[in-house]
């Protein structure tokens, strides 16, 4: 199975978590995700699925939308809910002209210090494991850039929010770093993500839904295996059926076996509950054009071998389809209309 599928991660397990579930649900091997997410926070989380994982290149730099709360009065060791109070508890009573002002300098592009609980690495180890044995963790701030912060609600000593990121940004330390400018002590209190890249929390399942299509995909299956079998051996006992999953016209030596039998099992499509949560293929990755290719350039392609496809664009990189939904391949341009593909995602 090559998908992705955006789940709606709940609260207490980790992204790599939700990837275990993911791959029992599916029996499915390869999976991963495109941007982890802290087990209190919850929302979308994309999902990538068998030869759907090499995509996961294109989404390193992804842009992420929040909405949270912050609540005021004092500081956690994680920046968060889940830690343990590292300053005196104070009464707060936020003053929204006073939250806009501080609020105000964290837009823009600014220099911000990963938690202590990161997995930010130093000299090869995880910060979060040298924090929970209590040693000193110093790490050096990066840019990043937080393209909007919009106060949406201030409740006494509580402060509801939206932001859009750049991959990297930790809404942990944005509410340390403002608890540090009102002199009042801060941390996260909830985090809910709605956002990442194209996709959004509108296209997101719960692992119970994924279940629950899964059991129902595989029962409904098996019923229909099992009635095409049982038709096999009471219209035609002697010979091969038209096998299941064959539809359409009969070759000429076989009429009159289960296709022309029993049309009212032959006419019934296998069921795609599955393929029904996942993302359409042709809106992943929206900045590259679709350009679908004949046979012969499919093949072309799958077997690593450079093509001229239509020029529709002066996109530097395409998405090439072998048909309505097979994507087959990224392709690069590498001079006029002749691409090479950079990853190839269906063979032969």
């Amino acid at each position: 199975m090559n998908a992705v599928l955006i789940i709606d991660k709940p609260a207490g397990l980790t992204s790599h978590d939700v990837v275990n579930r993911v791959r029992r649900i599916l029996n499915e091997r390869s999976v991963g995700h495109l941007g982890t997410l802290d087990p209190m926070a919850t929302g979308v989380l994309p999902i990538v699925i068998g030869n759907f994982t090499r995509l996961a290149q294109f989404y390193v730099s992804s842009e992420k939308t929040y909405e949270g709360t912050v609540r005021f009065g004092f500081c956690t060791d994680t920046y968060d809910a889940e830690g343990e109070p590292t300053s005196e508890i104070k009464d707060v009573h936020l003053d929204p002209n006073q939250l806009e002002s501080a609020v105000a300098k964290f837009r823009g592009v600014i220099d911000q210090e990963p938690p202590p609980f990161s997995a930010k690495k130093i000299k090869g180890v995880p910060a979060y494991k040298l924090a929970r044995k209590q040693k000193d963790v110093h790490l050096n701030p990066v840019q990043v850039e937080i393209k909007e912060l919009q106060v949406l609600g201030v409740d006494v000593d509580r402060m509801r929010f939206r932001a859009r990121v750049t991959s990297g940004t930790y809404m942990r330390s944005v509410a340390h770093d403002l608890g540090k400018a009102l002199g009042c002590g801060a941390h996260l209190e909830t985090l809910r993500r709605t956002a990442v890249a194209e996709f959004t929390i509108a296209e997101a399942h719960t692992l119970d839904e994924l279940s629950e299509a899964a059991a129902g995909n595989s029962d409904i299956s098996q019923a229909f295996n099992e009635s095409s079998r049982e038709a096999a051996k009471e219209y035609s006992p002697r010979r091969k059926p038209w096998v299941a999953g064959e539809f359409g016209e009969a070759p000429e030596g076989r009429k009159n076996t289960l296709i022309a039998a029993v049309p009212e099992i032959i006419s019934v499509e296998e069921p795609q509950l599955l393929l029904e949560l996942t993302i359409h293929p042709r809106k992943l990755l929206p900045q590259m054009p679709c350009v679908t290719a004949d046979e012969p350039t499919a093949a072309r392609i799958r077997a690593g071998r450079p093509v001229n496809l239509p020029d529709l664009s002066r996109a530097r990189q395409v998405k090439v389809f072998a048909n309505q939904r097979e994507l087959i391949a990224i392709a690069t341009r590498v001079a006029g209309t002749l691409f090479h593909a950079k990853i190839v995602l269906h063979g032969s």
